[in-house]
């Protein structure tokens, strides 16, 4: 699975990738949701972890532009700004999901959950 994990903390950015860091996994760190923007077409990743606040362009305003190019992009929020009007704000946009820093087991819960979703839709297909 390619991972883009996009977080304006290269600390934080390490952390995500060595907890969902394995052998099948290829995970790209990215400083800001305009990078995100900008290299999302060419990685074609099968998920996006963003933070809400970096600099030049903020997960909201990522997530937004990545949906309009590619409405099947799959996005989980993965922030310390855990509050509801935030959450309801990621749904509107079309986020797989939203994780607190402080709970980053619930990331792998909603990947694999997504991924048995999808490739039981694709089974259904033939």
């Amino acid at each position: 699975m390619k991972i883009l994990v996009v977080d304006d903390c290269a600390r934080m950015r390490k952390i995500i990738a060595t907890f969902l860091g394995s052998e099948n996994n290829e995970i790209f760190e990215l400083r800001d949701g305009q990078e995100a923007v900008e290299l999302y077409g060419k990685i074609k990743p099968d998920w996006v972890l963003l933070d809400i606040k970096m600099n030049r362009l903020n997960g909201f305003e990522a997530a937004s532009k990545i949906k309009e190019q590619y409405p099947d992009a799959h996005i989980i929020f993965v922030t310390n700004h855990d509050e509801n009007s935030y959450r309801k704000y990621a749904t509107k946009l079309g986020a797989d999901g939203f994780v607190s820093k402080q709970n980053l087991g619930e990331l792998k819960g909603i990947i694999n959950k997504k991924m048995i979703y999808i490739i039981g839709k694709e089974g259904q297909r033939t």
